[in-house]
């Protein structure tokens, strides 16, 4: 099964269940697909599904510590409660190690030589690691990897 026919079954479930945190997460990323689908112009690739909700999943990040910053305990919950919802179509997240594996691997296949060439190792390595790893620690391994070279 997809994920995104997934989600829409997990959804049609909470709704007979009554489960509002989980409709309106499900719902909410639904949308979002939808979005990204119309910005298209043709149905997303499962690697895009799963970028559009780790995309979901890193603003609930970024709000929950906005409102511990702000002492919003009830919205933290909230927000955590909404995030792990997210997180159980989300697989789980590489370690560093395999993401500096994939660099490596990336790296020899398009010959990079030195930090000049991050653009063409990111371009080849994100669609590999599209919703299994965190953007800011895929830079951070290709920085460290270039900058040995």
């Amino acid at each position: 099964m997809s994920l995104y026919q997934r989600l829409r079954d997990d959804l049609n479930a909470y709704l007979k269940k009554g489960d509002k945190v989980k409709v309106s997460v499900l719902r909410l990323a639904l949308s979002n697909i939808a979005n990204a689908e119309k910005a298209r112009g043709a149905p997303l690739e499962e690697s895009d599904i799963l970028g559009v909700l780790s995309k979901q999943a890193k603003q609930h990040r970024e709000s929950i510590d906005a409102f511990r910053a702000g002492n919003r305990d009830d919205l933290v919950a909230r927000e955590e409660q909404e995030l792990s919802v997210l997180l159980e179509y989300l697989p789980q997240p590489m370690a560093r190690e395999e993401i500096a594996t994939i660099v490596d691997e990336v790296i020899r296949e398009v010959g990079a030589k030195g930090p000049g060439d991050k653009g063409k190792v990111m371009s080849k390595l994100m669609p590999r690691v599209k919703g299994k790893a965190d953007g800011a620690e895929v830079n951070e391994v290709v920085n460290e990897a270039l900058g040995r070279l």
